[in-house]
């Protein structure tokens, strides 16, 4: 058992305690009408079309686009039979989702022999530092409940007795991931490149399964959809180098010293097997959501694989240390993208509004723009589609997805700027006009036939001159 150095118990409570007053804090805000995130009200429209019609996916020619796999849909679909909102449903589902991912990087630690201390130091690194440098903590969006189902996955793997059959069941809810959410590609690529290495003839059977349940799974979605999910999720898109450097440049303050870790944990333990496959699993998460974050819109969940391996090396790494002064010097590296992190938190944390009067302000805003539009006599138009979810008024255009197909070529905009030339929209919100966020034609057809109307929030409202 490696030594448990002051400083590592003393960073582990202060994370524990951090932690649990940032769930707090989302428990606290979980059923307010204020939009966390524009996937929000994006996800809820197509729970609510599960409900509906039985499928989340609209016609071919809907201004709306869903190019997500189906699963969550329906599984938020029928929470929300309980909660009566299918964004508060979503809310719920991902924070019950983060507390798995938590436990299962606790187990996972543990099972490659850290001890409690060093495993729950890892689950509450990744946590921590999702709360702090993310949104996605309590946030209605599949990620981390793809995430979760996959540390089952991984789980399976890394049992002592390995089993043709466990590499059969792994490989299905590696499966069922990636039919929660598409990205989810990462961990099951690295363990099969480390079973390859460390055990051949079970690595085949994980491969062929997966292969196998991919395609079966491919084919009941053409069979009961009438379309292909490949298709589907491959929606146009456009992809700039410079959102690659972005997105790395956010994501460097906090992973940085996590990579140093990784490092170090491949010079002292480069025969361990299991710091192997973290090693192994970090470098493929790493270059995987690099690639990724060069698509349009793509946020800091591209990362959150790398943010997972990351948070285990970190662990091993305190464990595989055989002395407590490395082992302390070691936890101070990890505590400092923590300290960057709270630093560069935008939210008013340390004032007693945070707590006692939590998100005021966003809550009457929101409150007189949803009144606003579920006022409005027609048709709205809202960017942030949580607005007109809780208006209650139908979805009419995905605007992100829609100027992604404008800007490749694979739809033309005519058909939105001949709608606004008709005023067929009663209300528009966009959450700002500079830069606006669709293509020219459609700012002129809008600034020609509406007219702003004033708002107590950032966001604007338009209505017909």
């Amino acid at each position: 058992m490696s030594p448990q150095s002051p400083a590592l118990r003393i960073l582990t409570a202060a994370l524990a305690v951090g932690c649990t007053l940032g769930v707090m804090h989302i428990v606290c805000v979980m059923g307010f009408r204020v939009p966390f995130d524009p996937n929000e009200g994006w996800n809820a429209y197509f729970a609510q079309s599960v409900l509906a019609t039985g499928s989340p996916y609209p016609p071919a020619n809907s201004l709306m686009i869903d190019n997500y796999p189906p699963l969550s849909f329906y599984l938020v679909a029928a929470l929300s039979g309980l909660t009566g909102d299918a964004i508060v449903a979503g809310r719920i589902v991902a924070l019950a989702a983060l507390f798995a991912v938590a436990l299962g990087i606790e187990t996972v630690a543990r099972r490659m022999g850290c001890t409690r201390l060093e495993a729950l130091f890892a689950a509450l690194l990744f946590t921590g530092g999702l709360m702090l440098t993310t949104d996605y903590a309590g946030m209605d969006d599949p990620q981390l409940l793809g995430h979760a189902i996959a540390m089952g996955g991984l789980l399976l793997v890394l049992r002592e007795r390995r089993t043709s059959r466990l590499m059969v069941a792994a490989a299905s809810l590696f499966v069922l991931a990636f039919f929660v959410k598409h990205n989810l590609v990462v961990l099951p690529v690295a363990l099969a490149a480390w079973l390859l290495l460390a055990d051949r003839r079970h690595a085949v059977t994980f491969i062929v399964s997966e292969l196998i349940f991919v395609g079966v799974g491919l084919g009941l979605f053409k069979q009961v959809y009438g379309m292909s999910l490949l298709g589907q999720i491959a929606s146009a898109r456009t992809y700039a180098l410079a959102n690659v450097w972005s997105g790395i440049a956010q994501w460097l303050p906090w992973g940085a010293a996590l990579v140093v870790g990784a490092s170090l944990l491949f010079l002292v333990a480069r025969r361990d097997r299991h710091a192997m496959l973290c090693v192994i699993y970090a470098t493929i998460a790493i270059v995987a959501g690099a690639y990724f974050l060069g698509g349009a819109g793509v946020d800091a969940n591209a990362l959150f694989d790398a943010d997972i391996a990351l948070a285990l090396c970190a662990g091993l790494l305190l464990n595989r240390l055989q002395f407590s002064v490395p082992q302390s010097a070691a936890a101070l590296l990890f505590a400092v993208p923590l300290a960057i992190g709270i630093w560069s938190l935008d939210a008013p944390w340390c004032t007693s509004d945070y707590w006692f009067h939590p998100m005021a302000d966003e809550r009457r805003a929101a409150a007189g723009e949803i009144a606003s539009i579920r006022a409005a006599r027609g048709p709205v138009l809202c960017e942030m589609l949580s607005l007109c979810y809780w208006a209650g008024k139908p979805a009419e255009v995905d605007v992100f997805n829609i100027e992604q197909a404008y800007l490749t070529d694979a739809r033309s905009d005519a058909g939105l700027a001949g709608l606004i030339k008709q005023k067929h929209f009663a209300l528009i919100q966009f959450e700002q006009m500079t830069p606006f966020p669709l293509t020219p034609s459609i700012h002129r057809a809008l600034l020609s036939n509406y007219r702003i109307v004033p708002t107590d929030d950032d966001r604007v409202l338009l209505a017909p001159r």
